[in-house]
């Protein structure tokens, strides 16, 4: 199986001197973006929902100068993240919405087709419109910044079953919104979205043969993504590499089609 590339070159979509909030970062692509941003030169704020000493280390590692640990579904969460992140950084330069719901493991698992739903659209949608909209008027009336959204590639193709289903409601939403707020911030704030494929997080590592035998299948470069991949790719929208890139959702899947 080929394997990814090792890094980006030296100097590629610096960010010295920016700071950054990255949302669910304690592990997984989260994490990935931050220590990649983290690489670039930017300053750094970090969120979870729940893990908060897996985010004390990821932000150890990245010299955070802050960490929030709360539910985003919760308006008043989403409120004090503002806060704090606004204490430690001012208006920051970037801001990576990709907290989301994780109903593949853990207890999300046991969830019904309702709750999952409704999760789905308390964290990965209403609270990335509404952090989304908060931050990008405090960017625009500063004069500049980036915010980057997390879709997936399959919810514009389709998928099967019911996790395919949820996720396509959701990701749909996003993708869609970041297309909407990306005209409605212009020119001042850039907003764009990545869509991961197949990615070996948590779930992945585990999946029967079936699954594995899939990913092989749909992905024309014949391996699972990583985390870093997504995470490169976030470095060059957030950068000014992509100063002329918005409105964009940009798909990491290793040219996966269908």
């Amino acid at each position: 199986m080929p394997n990814p590339i090792s890094g980006p070159p030296a100097g590629f979509a610096a960010l010295p001197g920016r700071s950054a909030v990255v949302t669910g970062a304690s592990s997984g692509i989260g994490a990935a973006i931050a220590r990649e941003l983290h690489a670039a030169g930017a300053t750094l704020f970090l969120t979870c929902r729940a893990s908060a000493d897996r985010l004390a280390a990821v932000a150890e590692e990245v010299s955070a100068v802050g960490r929030f640990v709360g539910d985003l579904a919760e308006p008043a969460e989403r409120d004090r993240l503002l806060a704090e992140a606004t204490a430690a950084l001012g208006t920051p330069d970037v801001w990576v919405n990709n907290a989301g719901v994780d109903l593949l493991t853990g207890a999300g698992r046991s969830l019904s087709y309702e709750e999952k739903l409704a999760a789905l659209l308390a964290v990965d949608v209403t609270a990335t419109v509404a952090l989304s909209r908060a931050v990008g008027a405090a960017m625009r009336e500063r004069g500049g910044g980036a915010i980057l959204n997390v879709g997936w590639d399959q919810a514009a193709t389709g998928m099967d079953g019911d996790s395919g289903e949820l996720f396509a409601v959701a990701k749909s939403g996003v993708m869609a919104f970041t297309r909407s707020l990306a005209v409605s911030l212009a020119p001042e704030v850039r907003v764009n979205c990545v869509a991961p494929g197949w990615i070996l997080t948590a779930w992945g590592e585990t999946a029967p043969n079936e699954w594995q035998a899939r990913v092989m299948r749909e992905t024309p470069l014949k391996r699972w993504g990583t985390p870093e991949d997504i995470a490169r790719c976030a470095r060059w929208l957030c950068s000014d590499a992509a100063s002329f890139v918005t409105g964009q959702v940009v798909n990491v899947n290793g040219g996966a089609v269908r």
